[in-house]
């Protein structure tokens, strides 16, 4: 059964895995629903924690809302905050797998009195990660607007993904106007692109050196998530800690966020292992 709540006047699809314990928010990667993190949370759950898992706006069962001006990683870690705050769960351990990462480095960044810890995986950068992610998150969808408008946007795996996990979304996009939905992603496209080619995607340099928030981060193993990106995050967040798992790399796109399923309670361990330090040293 879906659990909402508004946030910031958009309503959030939640759910929280666990009764007791510290918090945690774990954050799936790409524009997928929070169902891909939740076999992870399961494990950190089972180990003392209250685990807030959700859909971010325009994922999965969450409105759809594309009226900002800021990257939509910078949107959902204020979204974040305001969910937490919500059910008084901050300061909180915040981490995810790639945009999941790359928002939880932004919470950090934009809230650091509210941030407990980072637990950072699948790290994105580099060339391959700047040239593929455009396609994937703006241009297939501004192509089908302009060719068949709202409805065609409908037809896309993407987005029918989305009406599936809440049919309301299709009035929604059908409501919406192509051109200016159309003029709205090239906007977001246009801000994403601009920090798509550094160190670690979306985070410059300078952000990354005033992260103040201990970090774990453990690397990808594929081309977007290439272990030099967690390499950088690493060098450049002060005071981080590098936890390799035994992965081979694999010369593919993407692997799988549930191909790491063996490495779940590693994950949570080493995750453990980390937060309860932070804790004894606050």
């Amino acid at each position: 059964m879906m659990r909402f709540t508004s946030v910031r006047g958009v309503k959030i699809n939640f759910k929280i895995v666990g009764s007791k314990g510290p918090w945690v928010s774990l954050n799936p990667g790409g524009r997928r629903e929070y169902k891909e993190a939740e076999p992870l949370a399961e494990y950190v759950a089972a180990k003392g924690y209250r685990v807030m898992l959700h859909d971010r706006r325009n994922v999965g069962a969450s409105d759809i809302s594309l009226s900002y001006k800021e990257t939509e990683e910078a949107v959902w870690a204020d979204d974040l905050h305001g969910l937490l705050s919500q059910h008084d769960a901050l300061p909180a351990f915040v981490g995810g797998s790639s945009s999941g990462a790359r928002m939880s480095m932004l919470f950090g960044l934009r809230h650091p009195g509210s941030t407990r810890g980072l637990l950072l995986m699948r790290v994105t950068g580099g060339a391959f990660a700047a040239g593929r992610l455009p396609e994937n998150y703006y241009d297939q969808f501004i192509r089908a607007a302009d060719e068949g408008g709202m409805a065609a946007v409908c037809e896309t795996e993407a987005y029918r993904d989305r009406i599936t996990a809440n049919p309301k979304h299709r009035h929604t996009l059908m409501a919406l106007d192509p051109e200016n939905f159309i003029k709205t992603l090239r906007e977001l496209r246009e801000l994403f692109v601009a920090g798509a080619n550094l160190n670690v995607m979306g985070m410059k340099d300078s952000e990354l050196n005033s992260i103040t928030a201990p970090t774990i981060i453990i690397p990808g193993n594929d081309n977007t998530h290439a272990a030099e990106s967690a390499g950088n995050a690493h060098r450049l967040i002060p005071g981080s800690i590098l936890h390799k798992l035994p992965l081979e790399f694999q010369d593919v796109d993407v692997v799988p966020f549930d191909k790491w399923a063996p490495y779940y309670n590693e994950i949570a361990a080493t995750f453990d292992k980390f937060m309860q330090k932070t804790i004894k040293t606050e």
